[in-house]
Order: C-alpha cells, then sequence, then structure tokens
C-alpha cells in the first residue's frame, strides 16, 4: 500500500523543471511579438496571416484539445469505469473526417477569420450574435475547468497555494497570447504537445517496471474487470458502452472540431485548403496516441492500487488527484519527474487556454467589433485583439473559481460541451446539409 503523499515530496529539481516549461513558454509570445512588430494587422495576430503549415497546426490541434481536464480525469475515469474509453478512438477518426470533408471546404472557401461569420451569411446577423455568444458563455466556462485542474494537481503535490497556481497559469498563458498572437499559441503547442507525450509515458514505463510488465497491469485490469471492451448494451442510460462512446463521442467532439472557433482558426490559418486538411488528419494520430496514453495511465493506476485505493483511504481529497498521487509515489526518488509531471498538466492547461483566449478574442473583433465600428483601421484593430486576449485572460482566472464547484471535471467538462455545444453544431449543420432550410423575412 501506498505511503501518504506530502508537500515534502517536490524538491527543488521539480520546481526548476516546472519554472523552466513556463519560461519557455513565455519566451516564445516574446520572440514573436518581437519578430511581428511592424506586420501588425487582426489577420496577422489571429490568424498568423494565414502562412501555418500543417505539421505545427497539427500539434497544436491536438495539444489544445488534450487540456490537462484530459490528462487528469481521463486516467481516472479508465481506472474507476475501465478501457472502454478506448472506442474513442473511432469516435476521433468519425470526427476527423467530418471536419476535414465537410465543415473545413466551406469555411476555407469563404475566408472567414470568425467560423460564426457564416452563420450571418446563411442565415442572419442576429444567429450569427446568438452563435458568437453561446460560443464564449461555453468557452469562458470550460476554461475556467482547464486552468483549475492544474492547479488542483500542483496544489496535491507541493506546497503551492491554490489561487497562487490558478493565477499563475492564468498571467503566462495570457501574456504570450497578447504579445504573439496565433503564433505563438501554436509554436507553444508544439513544445507542449512534447513534454505532455513524455510526461505520460514516463508514467507508463515506471508503473509497468513496478508490476513487473505489461502482462501484469492488464491481467489485474481484466480480474478487476476493467478491460470491458466488449459492451454493446444499445441503452442511452448506461454511462460507457460502445455506442454512447461512439455515437456521443462523435456529436460532442464534432462541435469542437467541426465548428469550434478555438479548432477552426487554426486549420483556416494553413497556407492551403490541402495543407490544412492534412494538418487535420496528422492531427488524429496525435489524438490516438494521447488517448492510448491515458487508458494505460488508467489501468497502472488500477493495478497499482485496486486494493488500497487512495480515495476511499483518504489519502486525496478528490478523484482528479490521483494521477498526481500516483506520480509521487512512484516517481518521487526522480529528481523532477514529478516535476515533469506537473509540467505536464500545464502545459495542457496552457494549450487550451492560450487557444481559448485567442478564438474569444478572434470572435470579439470579427462578431462584435468590426460589424459596428467599421472605420478603425487595421493597426487600431490588431491592438484591440490584444486588449480583448488580454480582458478575456482576467475573466478566465475568475471562472476558473466556478471550477472549484463543479465536481468531477471530466465530467463538468463534457457537460459543458454537450449544453452549450450542441445547439451551436446545430446551427451550422442546419445551414451547410439543410439548403432549403432559411431565415423568415418580416415584413
Amino acid at each position: 500500500m501506498a505511503a501518504p503523499v506530502t508537500s515534502g515530496s517536490f524538491s527543488v529539481w521539480n520546481y526548476a523543471v516546472f519554472v523552466a516549461i513556463l519560461l519557455i513558454s513565455a519566451l516564445v509570445g516574446i520572440y514573436h511579438a518581437v519578430t511581428g512588430r511592424g506586420r501588425e494587422s487582426p489577420e496577422g495576430f489571429l490568424l498568423g496571416s494565414r502562412q501555418m503549415s500543417s505539421v505545427p497546426v497539427a500539434l497544436s490541434l491536438t495539444a489544445s484539445f488534450m487540456s490537462a481536464v484530459t490528462l487528469l480525469g481521463a486516467p481516472y475515469d479508465t481506472y474507476h469505469f475501465g478501457a472502454v474509453n478506448i472506442y474513442f478512438a473511432i469516435s476521433y477518426m468519425f470526427v476527423v473526417i467530418l471536419s476535414a470533408e465537410v465543415f473545413l471546404p466551406i469555411f476555407y472557401r469563404l475566408g472567414v477569420t470568425s467560423s460564426y461569420e457564416y452563420l450571418e451569411l446563411r442565415f442572419n446577423r442576429w444567429i450569427r450574435l446568438c452563435g458568437t455568444i453561446l460560443f464564449m458563455i461555453q468557452t469562458t466556462l470550460y476554461t475556467g475547468i482547464v486552468i483549475y485542474a492544474p492547479a488542483l494537481a500542483l496544489n496535491q503535490v507541493t506546497n503551492f497555494n491554490l489561487w497562487g497556481s490558478i493565477i499563475s497559469t492564468g498571467v503566462v498563458c495570457t501574456f504570450y497570447c497578447t504579445l504573439g498572437g496565433l503564433k505563438a499559441v501554436v509554436w507553444t503547442d508544439v513544445f507542449q504537445i512534447v513534454i505532455m507525450i513524455i510526461g505520460l509515458v514516463a508514467i507508463i514505463v515506471q508503473a509497468i517496471i513496478l508490476k513487473g510488465g505489461i502482462s501484469n497491469v492488464l491481467n489485474t485490469a481484466d480480474h478487476g474487470g476493467r478491460l470491458n471492451f466488449w459492451n454493446f448494451d444499445p441503452s442511452p442510460f448506461h454511462r460507457h458502452t460502445f455506442w454512447t462512446i461512439v455515437i456521443g463521442g462523435t456529436f460532442t467532439w464534432t462541435g469542437i472540431y467541426g465548428v469550434n472557433q478555438a479548432q477552426v482558426q487554426r486549420y483556416i490559418s494553413c497556407k492551403t485548403r490541402t495543407q490544412a486538411k492534412v494538418a487535420l488528419y496528422l492531427n488524429l494520430v496525435g489524438l490516438w496516441i494521447i488517448l492510448v496514453c491515458t487508458v494505460l495511465s488508467g489501468l497502472a493506476m488500477y493495478s497499482l492500487y485496486h486494493d488500497c485505493d487512495p480515495w476511499t483511504s483518504g489519502k486525496v481529497k478528490a478523484p482528479d488527484q490521483l494521477m498526481p498521487y500516483m506520480v509521487l509515489d512512484i516517481l518521487g526518488g526522480y529528481p523532477g519527474l514529478p516535476g515533469l509531471f506537473v509540467a505536464c498538466a500545464y502545459s495542457g492547461t496552457l494549450s487550451t487556454v492560450s487557444s481559448s483566449i485567442n478564438a474569444l478574442a478572434a470572435v470579439t473583433v470579427e462578431d462584435l467589433i468590426k460589424p459596428y465600428f467599421t472605420t478603425l483601421s487595421e493597426k487600431k484593430l490588431a491592438w484591440i485583439s490584444g486588449a480583448t486576449s488580454l480582458l478575456f485572460g482576467a475573466v478566465c482566472i475568475g471562472m476558473a473559481g466556478l471550477a472549484s464547484l463543479m465536481g468531477s471535471l471530466l465530467q463538468a467538462a463534457l457537460s459543458i460541451f454537450g449544453i452549450v455545444g450542441g445547439p451551436i453544431l446545430g446551427l451550422f449543420t442546419l445551414g451547410m446539409l439543410f439548403p432549403w432550410a432559411n431565415c423568415i423575412v418580416l415584413n
């Protein structure tokens, strides 16, 4: 049975690794702010002048999708409910195909900056505003959860103050978003996705070594009913079955990849439509890798704690703290590796929050300012884009306070996507696939 984990387990080396990750992320923003001087425009700030390449965009899509909510919540989900989550691999495939073949060509051909511009072109300005407002509500709520998640992890494994962690995360994200725009966000994501994968692999490898091989991990999981791949119950009231994951997951994540501004903004920033499609399909490989890593992490967690659950025994205060608990338990003797995990969780947060802030700035400028203030110059709009990034950074930090009241982080995130993302996806799907559905013109 694992020994209790204390904040003292977090050594100077761990702090050094963690601080290095934050500093590198901030330096990326400074670099793009300096190299971008003299080329200020809303398109340059929000879309990287539409000159991004497919590989960094693909990595950015994966990084922003796989936040700290996934890194902390998904392993516990497997630990508690089983490896049936692996069927999300099928959902991801359908989502990427639909996004690349149905939604991307329309957005790219129209040359929009905000995906919600389409709603005005297809219906009217009021529908566009409805879509924009729903997106802003969804994104600020979700971003609050994403900021709170790694702060919770850091609070569990170190003596960092919880709100100090929340504020530091928000400040760093806001800093490089405001300075460097989309280019800073994308290239920071590239660095951060590497950190995420290294952190997950280190945890999995150490757990497998401790259990004497992958076969022992899988055997323990099988005896505990965690290899529950054959659940084909058609009832929609069961939390995890093949059908609820594949069908429900496809609709949920299509609302994100197909029409959500944070993701659309990335692939329409590519140089050509072909590169945008390549970015989406390359990103699918990244999604599969992260999914396999989180499922294996959950199975490794079960193999270690199936007979001495740290949550029920009171060693952790919430299920989402099990992952950082396991990290200090099995990697505490290796200087720097627990710090790498905390950096891993923070990287997930930084990538997702920076994407959200950049997307919120884009819809504010394109949907709420440009249509009503047509005399503003390009340079002024670029400055407004930076200012709105700063504003939304502060708002997202405030929303993190609500996240502490939402229970399971993963479940809260999925609930927000379902409640708000569903209507938005419905609007776009209606417009794109049903040409006879039009707005009513009132005389």
